[in-house]
This record gives structure tokens, sequence and C-alpha cells, in this order.
């Protein structure tokens, strides 16, 4: 079946030129005008992706991304008009997965939102490095990429597919440094540039998100300068 991609815009012209180049390229396409009617929409009938604006009424795409990630890893990408750099930090540590500004390029979005998607295949699929069940155990960490789920100490960490690439790039070789372009190809595939601090921001969701569950977790370990390690406990 095609994927379901979710326009939130209150744009109505961004949201019929963009439906229409992706329904062109095979997708089901659903739109909302409001974050509101997204959230209910969304939750009833979730998407494979979602592509979001940041203003917009009765609810942003901030708060909209924030009560989504409380109940969905699906992949998220920003759209917005802003362009200021604390927007897209503060995009990032709520868990999106990309972003991109007006005016942006069709095409742009289009291979955004397909590698997104082939980022979230992969990580539901078996791994090279991975045993044949698809399952990767480091100490109290367990990744199983088929169902794309992680646990610490037997607690769910909920991550979106960005942060599981990240977490598996650097579980599956415990000990070695990944420098952040490592990192970056791992968790966006070659050929698309991401910020260095895009990496950095990543990180420290994912540190936030295991210390909910475990306070003196410290597994991931930053080397100042040069990358980030994963520590086998």
């Amino acid at each position: 079946m095609p994927a379901t991609i979710a326009l939130v815009d209150d744009d109505r012209n961004i949201l019929t030129s963009v439906s229409m180049t992706l329904e062109q390229e095979g997708f089901q396409v659903r739109t909302y005008t409001d974050g509101e009617s997204a959230l209910q929409g969304l939750l009833a009938r979730p998407a494979d992706l979602a592509v979001l604006d940041i203003k917009m009424p009765r609810m942003d795409g901030m708060e909209l991304l924030q009560r989504l990630r409380q109940r969905s890893a699906m992949p998220v990408v920003f759209l917005t008009s802003k362009d200021e750099e604390v927007d897209e930090l503060m995009g990032l540590r709520l868990g999106a997965d990309d972003y991109i500004t007006k005016p942006f390029s069709q095409r742009l979005l289009l291979e955004r939102i397909r590698a997104l998607l082939r980022r979230n295949e992969a990580s539901r699929a078996e791994g090279s490095g991975a045993p044949p069940s698809g399952v990767i155990t480091r100490g109290e960490l367990v990744l199983d990429e088929t169902k794309h789920t992680c646990t610490w100490k037997g607690h769910d960490i909920q991550l979106t597919v960005t942060e599981f690439l990240l977490v598996k790039a650097l579980a599956l070789r415990p000990g070695m440094v990944k420098n952040r372009d490592q990192l970056i190809d791992a968790a966006y595939g070659e050929n698309i540039y991401v910020d260095d601090r895009t990496i950095d921001s990543h990180v420290k969701r994912v540190r936030k998100k295991f210390r909910q569950v475990d306070n003196d977790f410290a597994q991931i370990e930053t080397l100042y300068g040069i990358g980030y390690r994963y520590k086998e406990s």
C-alpha cells in the first residue's frame, strides 16, 4: 500500500500544491488546516509521516508535535516560514526528524520524505550488524529492529526513527567513537546535509529519554571535539 502523508498547514495554497505533488508521486495524502484537528485525526488514524507547520491557529506545530510524541514515534518534518536557529533546535528537542524552511523546493521536501520513509522501513528490518532475530542487546539495552522498539532495564523508550538509528549506530560498535559525520550518515543517509548541531540536539534528547527511566544512564559518552561512543555496561 502507498504511504500516507499528513500535511498540516493553515496555508491552503501550500496544502493544495504539496498534496498534488505527493499524490502524483503515488502517496496518499490527508490535510489539516490547524493543530487541533490534526491531533484528533492523527490519533484516530495514524499516518506514516507528518509534515507540520509551526505557526498555526488553535494549536501550533510545537505543541502538536509534543502531544503526538506522547503517543507516537511517527516521522515528522517541520515546514515553517521561521528561520531562527532557536526554532529549529526547539523542534529537534521535541522530536522532529527534519526541518525545512519556507520558501522551499517541493522536490527537496519530497526527497526528505522519501529518505525518512526509507529509514523508517530500514529501522524495522534486520541490519547487517544485528543477529538474525533483528535484536541488538548491549547490556541493559535491547533494540528490536523488526518491531522498532527500544528498552532499557526493561523500560520502554519511545524513540523517533532518527533517534533509533543513532542509538543503533552507537550500540553496534560499543567502545568505538563515531564522529558526527558518521552519525549523520547512519541516521540521515548519504547526500543529505545536516548541521553537526542537529546530531548534538538528537543525542541530548535521547539521553533525556533514557534518564526519565534511569537517572544514572551514562552509556552515551561525549568525546569533545571528536564525537560520541556507546559504553557497554
